[in-house]
């Protein structure tokens, strides 16, 4: 077996990762809701939103990087590198999305709980 070959199955077997991780998160999400609705326990749609926001962002990224490795396993010709980008490009906005629509911030804002505990630890001195 070829290196090139091997580093392309590596990708396949992150790709297969990622959709199983998006479909058990899912799955999740769905049995979580259903769990929380028989039991009257809320909130259940925007937990049930926030766990499957989750489980896509962590395929997406597994996607993600399965995309990189398959790419980086064949000679890399300019046609592959450009699909390569315009495929990170769209799931890294679409990652984008999900995040502000989970936390309500984007990726790169910190929590204000974060910027409370910087701005103590300043003051003290640490």
């Amino acid at each position: 077996m070829e290196f090139g070959e091997i580093i392309s199955r590596a990708g396949e077997v992150v790709d297969v990762i990622g959709v199983i991780a998006i479909v058990v998160g899912v799955a999740y999400a769905l049995i979580d809701a259903a769990l929380r609705g028989m039991r009257r326990l809320s909130p259940i749609y925007t937990r049930f939103r926030r766990v499957l926001g989750r489980a896509i962002l962590l395929g997406l990224e597994l996607l993600v990087a399965a995309d990189i490795i398959k790419t980086v396993a064949v000679t890399p010709t300019l046609e592959s590198v450009g699909v390569l980008a315009i495929i990170v490009l769209i799931r890294t906005f679409l990652s984008w999305s999900l995040e502000l629509e989970i936390s309500g911030r984007w990726p790169w804002q910190k929590r204000r709980q974060d910027l409370d505990e910087s701005a103590r630890a300043e003051a003290e001195g640490i």
